[in-house]
């Protein structure tokens, strides 16, 4: 695998890089009092794609980061299918986001922190298209954190 440095930073493989722009989106996310989860997502080394949660400002239950950086990048390519394309997200996806990602027939998803109780890994990994690859735990720290902290913060509000 091959490292790059795309600022000053040291050298991080092209997973942590992405990853880190989908944290950028978890903090958009977070600043709208958002569930802080980010998605990006990506073609030849390029962002194509990106969102964050958006459930309570659109009141809709469907507006997780995912759906919103796969419709930005459908968009992108005037296209539905997603194939070459990865996705990097916060969080891993719930089954929801998965189904979706079966559809648009991406060929890589990479998440950060592991949702135990709602993700799809633990559900049934095989609603993912049969030629998806996965891999979880990028950044695993920072992704997890961020959401514990949120949750920190509105249990203490209450």
């Amino acid at each position: 695998m091959k490292y790059y440095s795309f600022t000053d930073e040291p050298l991080v493989s092209p997973d942590e890089f992405f990853m880190k722009e989908a944290l950028k989106e978890a903090k958009l996310a977070l600043k709208e009092d958002e569930i802080p989860v980010g998605a990006v997502l990506v073609a030849n080394g390029r962002i194509i794609g990106k969102g964050h949660n958006l459930t309570e400002r659109l009141n809709d239950v469907t507006a997780h980061a995912e759906m919103q950086a796969f419709t930005a990048a459908a968009n992108f390519l005037g296209a539905k299918y997603l194939t070459d394309c990865t996705l990097y997200v916060t969080l891993e996806p719930c089954v929801m986001c998965a189904g979706a990602a079966y559809w648009t027939q991406i060929s890589r998803i990479v998440f950060g922190a592991f949702d135990t109780q709602r993700g799809f890994s633990k559900i049934n990994q095989k609603i993912l298209h049969p030629k998806t690859e996965w891999i979880g735990g990028i950044l695993e720290n920072e992704c997890s954190q961020l959401i514990k902290d949120f949750f920190i913060t509105k249990r203490n509000k209450s």
